[in-house]
């Protein structure tokens, strides 16, 4: 599976909208959870993938992706979020809240 791009189709998706392809790569297996890991703080290859409780031949591909993607930068200290990494966790900290608000209601059973 090659790295999603703008303007390439991708899953859901023959145009390539940005959103599409935003939602291909973070809905790939481990991806979230990876940017999850590290909106702290930088984290070592082995810390990370102890932390994702993940193989290291998947996690290799995810930071591939989302490094390509230019989510996440290495650098000595490990693995960290970019900028971009950076924006997208405060662009999802209002469906955190839904998420949260919405796992407290009761489900209606019809």
């Amino acid at each position: 599976m090659s790295t999603p791009k703008i303007g390439q189709q991708v899953r859901g998706s023959r145009t390539g909208r940005p959103i599409m392809v935003a939602l291909d790569l973070l809905g790939r297996r481990t991806a979230l959870r990876i940017l999850w890991e590290l909106r702290e703080a930088p984290l070592t290859f082995r810390a990370l993938q102890a932390a994702c409780e993940t193989n290291s031949r998947l996690l290799n591909t995810r930071l591939s992706e989302l490094a390509e993607a230019n989510l996440v930068e290495h650098d000595v200290g490990g693995y960290r979020l970019s900028v971009q990494g950076q924006l997208l966790g405060q662009a999802l900290e209002p469906l955190s809240r839904w998420a949260t608000a919405w796992a407290e209601k009761p489900t209606r059973r019809g």
